[in-house]
Protein backbone atom coordinates (compact mmCIF):
# COMPACT_ATOMS: atom_id res chain seq x y z
CA UNK A 1 0.00 0.00 0.00
CA UNK A 2 0.84 3.93 -0.52
CA UNK A 3 -0.01 7.22 0.09
CA UNK A 4 -0.12 8.66 -3.32
CA UNK A 5 2.52 11.04 -1.52
CA UNK A 6 5.50 11.42 -4.00
CA UNK A 7 8.66 10.89 -2.33
CA UNK A 8 11.07 11.54 -5.18
CA UNK A 9 11.54 12.10 -8.73
CA UNK A 10 13.93 9.04 -10.65
CA UNK A 11 15.31 8.49 -13.97
CA UNK A 12 14.60 5.34 -15.94
CA UNK A 13 17.96 3.57 -17.11
CA UNK A 14 16.57 0.49 -19.02
CA UNK A 15 13.86 -1.14 -20.00
CA UNK A 16 14.74 -4.53 -21.09
CA UNK A 17 12.27 -6.54 -23.26
CA UNK A 18 13.01 -10.39 -21.69
CA UNK A 19 10.63 -13.09 -22.91
CA UNK A 20 7.56 -10.76 -23.45
CA UNK A 21 8.05 -8.97 -19.99
CA UNK A 22 10.24 -6.89 -19.24
CA UNK A 23 12.93 -5.62 -16.23
CA UNK A 24 13.13 -2.00 -15.56
CA UNK A 25 15.86 -0.13 -13.94
CA UNK A 26 15.67 2.91 -12.30
CA UNK A 27 17.89 5.51 -10.84
CA UNK A 28 16.52 6.58 -7.35
CA UNK A 29 17.34 10.14 -7.70
CA UNK A 30 16.78 11.34 -3.96
CA UNK A 31 14.96 8.51 -2.87
CA UNK A 32 16.44 7.67 0.50
CA UNK A 33 16.76 3.38 -0.12
CA UNK A 34 19.04 2.42 2.95
CA UNK A 35 16.39 0.67 4.19
CA UNK A 36 14.99 -0.98 1.22
CA UNK A 37 15.81 -4.82 0.53
CA UNK A 38 14.83 -7.30 -2.44
CA UNK A 39 11.47 -8.31 -2.60
CA UNK A 40 10.04 -4.90 -1.03
CA UNK A 41 7.56 -3.06 -2.53
CA UNK A 42 8.48 0.30 -4.49
CA UNK A 43 5.77 2.14 -6.87
CA UNK A 44 7.08 3.87 -9.85
CA UNK A 45 4.42 6.19 -11.51
CA UNK A 46 2.11 4.97 -9.40
CA UNK A 47 2.87 1.05 -10.80
CA UNK A 48 3.58 -0.93 -7.59
CA UNK A 49 6.83 -3.39 -8.08
CA UNK A 50 8.83 -5.62 -6.50
CA UNK A 51 12.60 -4.98 -5.85
CA UNK A 52 14.60 -7.69 -7.19
CA UNK A 53 18.07 -6.04 -7.75
CA UNK A 54 19.56 -2.85 -6.18
CA UNK A 55 22.97 -1.51 -7.99
CA UNK A 56 24.56 1.62 -5.77
CA UNK A 57 22.57 3.87 -7.99
CA UNK A 58 18.66 2.70 -7.61
CA UNK A 59 17.32 -0.22 -8.25
CA UNK A 60 15.57 -3.02 -10.74
CA UNK A 61 12.08 -4.50 -10.73
CA UNK A 62 10.49 -7.29 -12.94
CA UNK A 63 7.34 -5.60 -15.14
CA UNK A 64 4.74 -8.22 -16.34
CA UNK A 65 2.60 -9.01 -19.57
CA UNK A 66 -0.40 -7.72 -17.09
CA UNK A 67 1.24 -4.71 -15.77
CA UNK A 68 2.74 -3.58 -19.33
CA UNK A 69 -0.96 -4.33 -20.90
CA UNK A 70 -2.37 -1.80 -18.13
CA UNK A 71 -0.41 0.34 -17.71
CA UNK A 72 2.12 3.10 -19.56
CA UNK A 73 5.45 1.46 -17.79
CA UNK A 74 6.07 0.07 -21.47
CA UNK A 75 6.29 3.47 -23.25
CA UNK A 76 9.39 4.32 -20.79
CA UNK A 77 12.16 5.05 -22.30
CA UNK A 78 16.46 5.79 -21.09
CA UNK A 79 16.00 9.25 -19.34
CA UNK A 80 12.16 8.81 -18.43
CA UNK A 81 11.68 10.86 -15.77
CA UNK A 82 9.27 8.83 -13.01
CA UNK A 83 7.25 9.42 -9.96
CA UNK A 84 8.59 7.10 -6.95
CA UNK A 85 6.96 5.75 -3.23
CA UNK A 86 7.70 3.48 -1.17
CA UNK A 87 5.34 1.48 0.41
CA UNK A 88 3.88 3.18 3.56
CA UNK A 89 4.48 1.75 7.03
CA UNK A 90 2.59 2.03 10.36
CA UNK A 91 3.92 4.91 10.95
CA UNK A 92 3.94 6.81 7.93
CA UNK A 93 1.42 9.85 8.00
CA UNK A 94 -1.58 9.30 5.22
CA UNK A 95 -0.93 12.51 3.40
CA UNK A 96 -2.71 11.39 0.57
CA UNK A 97 -5.47 8.28 0.33
CA UNK A 98 -5.04 4.55 0.62
CA UNK A 99 -3.06 3.79 -2.99
CA UNK A 100 -2.75 0.07 -3.73
CA UNK A 101 -0.29 0.39 -6.74
CA UNK A 102 -2.42 -2.04 -9.02
CA UNK A 103 -3.40 0.71 -12.12
CA UNK A 104 -7.00 0.69 -13.21
CA UNK A 105 -6.13 2.01 -16.42
CA UNK A 106 -4.38 4.71 -18.91
CA UNK A 107 -6.11 7.57 -18.97
CA UNK A 108 -5.04 11.11 -21.26
CA UNK A 109 -3.80 14.65 -21.15
CA UNK A 110 -6.53 16.70 -22.96
CA UNK A 111 -5.68 19.77 -21.85
CA UNK A 112 -3.32 22.37 -19.67
CA UNK A 113 -3.62 25.56 -18.63
CA UNK A 114 -2.07 28.30 -16.13
CA UNK A 115 -4.66 29.41 -13.44
CA UNK A 116 -2.64 31.89 -11.32
CA UNK A 117 0.10 29.79 -10.10
CA UNK A 118 -1.59 26.48 -10.19
CA UNK A 119 -2.18 24.44 -13.57
CA UNK A 120 -5.29 22.96 -14.68
CA UNK A 121 -5.46 19.74 -16.24
CA UNK A 122 -8.23 17.71 -18.03
CA UNK A 123 -8.12 14.24 -18.05
CA UNK A 124 -10.01 11.81 -19.58
CA UNK A 125 -10.39 8.21 -18.51
CA UNK A 126 -11.74 5.12 -19.88
CA UNK A 127 -15.16 4.43 -20.22
CA UNK A 128 -15.04 1.89 -17.52
CA UNK A 129 -13.13 3.72 -15.50
CA UNK A 130 -15.61 6.94 -15.58
CA UNK A 131 -18.09 5.60 -13.23
CA UNK A 132 -15.41 5.51 -9.96
CA UNK A 133 -14.64 9.37 -10.78
CA UNK A 134 -16.47 11.68 -8.53
CA UNK A 135 -16.43 15.19 -7.90
CA UNK A 136 -13.97 16.07 -5.07
CA UNK A 137 -12.97 12.30 -4.88
CA UNK A 138 -9.67 11.24 -4.84
CA UNK A 139 -7.82 9.70 -7.97
CA UNK A 140 -3.88 8.88 -8.46
CA UNK A 141 -2.77 10.01 -11.33
CA UNK A 142 0.91 8.14 -12.20
CA UNK A 143 0.97 7.71 -8.63
CA UNK A 144 0.23 11.16 -7.14
CA UNK A 145 -2.49 11.44 -4.82
CA UNK A 146 -5.00 14.23 -6.46
CA UNK A 147 -8.23 15.61 -5.54
CA UNK A 148 -11.01 15.82 -8.56
CA UNK A 149 -12.07 19.36 -8.94
CA UNK A 150 -14.82 18.92 -11.91
CA UNK A 151 -16.00 16.00 -13.69
CA UNK A 152 -17.98 15.67 -16.82
CA UNK A 153 -18.22 12.12 -18.35
CA UNK A 154 -15.17 10.69 -19.07
CA UNK A 155 -13.33 13.90 -18.49
CA UNK A 156 -12.38 15.08 -15.18
CA UNK A 157 -10.18 18.31 -13.91
CA UNK A 158 -7.22 19.14 -11.81
CA UNK A 159 -5.96 21.82 -10.10
CA UNK A 160 -1.98 21.45 -9.46
CA UNK A 161 -0.49 23.70 -6.88
CA UNK A 162 3.27 24.46 -7.51
CA UNK A 163 4.72 22.37 -4.92
CA UNK A 164 2.74 19.39 -6.42
CA UNK A 165 4.40 20.78 -9.62
CA UNK A 166 8.18 20.72 -8.66
CA UNK A 167 8.16 17.27 -6.86
CA UNK A 168 6.38 14.99 -9.11
CA UNK A 169 6.70 14.68 -13.40
CA UNK A 170 3.21 16.37 -14.01
CA UNK A 171 4.96 19.62 -14.79
CA UNK A 172 6.30 17.70 -17.79
CA UNK A 173 2.57 16.86 -18.96
CA UNK A 174 1.41 17.57 -22.48
CA UNK A 175 -2.16 17.10 -24.19
CA UNK A 176 -1.86 14.00 -25.71
CA UNK A 177 0.02 12.12 -23.08
CA UNK A 178 -0.91 8.66 -21.61
CA UNK A 179 -0.79 8.55 -17.46
CA UNK A 180 -1.57 5.57 -15.16
CA UNK A 181 -4.69 6.00 -13.34
CA UNK A 182 -5.61 4.47 -10.06
CA UNK A 183 -9.74 4.91 -8.82
CA UNK A 184 -10.60 5.32 -4.92
CA UNK A 185 -10.59 1.84 -3.54
CA UNK A 186 -13.63 2.69 -1.60
CA UNK A 187 -15.61 3.54 -4.72
CA UNK A 188 -14.57 0.34 -6.00
CA UNK A 189 -15.88 -1.65 -3.12
CA UNK A 190 -19.18 0.15 -2.60
CA UNK A 191 -19.99 -0.93 -5.95
CA UNK A 192 -19.38 -4.82 -5.26
CA UNK A 193 -20.98 -4.37 -1.91
CA UNK A 194 -24.16 -2.74 -3.72
CA UNK A 195 -24.29 -6.03 -6.35
CA UNK A 196 -25.04 -8.43 -3.13
CA UNK A 197 -25.84 -11.21 -3.92
CA UNK A 198 -25.56 -10.65 -7.78
CA UNK A 199 -21.81 -10.24 -6.75
CA UNK A 200 -21.52 -14.53 -6.96
CA UNK A 201 -22.71 -14.62 -10.36
CA UNK A 202 -20.58 -14.92 -13.12
CA UNK A 203 -22.28 -12.01 -15.06
CA UNK A 204 -22.74 -9.99 -11.85
CA UNK A 205 -24.31 -6.93 -14.04
CA UNK A 206 -23.70 -3.71 -12.90
CA UNK A 207 -24.77 -0.73 -10.48
CA UNK A 208 -27.34 1.39 -12.01
CA UNK A 209 -30.98 2.68 -11.36
CA UNK A 210 -32.74 0.32 -11.84
CA UNK A 211 -30.71 -2.55 -9.87
CA UNK A 212 -30.93 0.13 -7.41
CA UNK A 213 -34.69 0.03 -7.20
CA UNK A 214 -34.61 -3.29 -7.00
CA UNK A 215 -32.63 -3.81 -4.12
CA UNK A 216 -34.46 -1.20 -2.27
CA UNK A 217 -31.87 1.52 -2.24
CA UNK A 218 -34.56 3.53 -4.10
CA UNK A 219 -38.39 3.99 -4.01
CA UNK A 220 -39.81 2.89 -6.39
Amino acid sequence: MFTGIIQAIGEVVELQQRAGDARLRVRSGGLDLSDVVLGDSIAVNGVCLTVVDRPVDGFAADVSRETLSLTGLGQLKPGSRVNLEKALTLATRLGGHLVSGHVDGLGSVIERHDDARSVRFTIEAPEQLARYIAHKGSITVDGTSLTVNAVSGRRFELNIVPHTLQETIMDGYTAGQSVNLEVDLVARYLERLLLGDQAAQATSGTVDVAMLARTGFLKQ
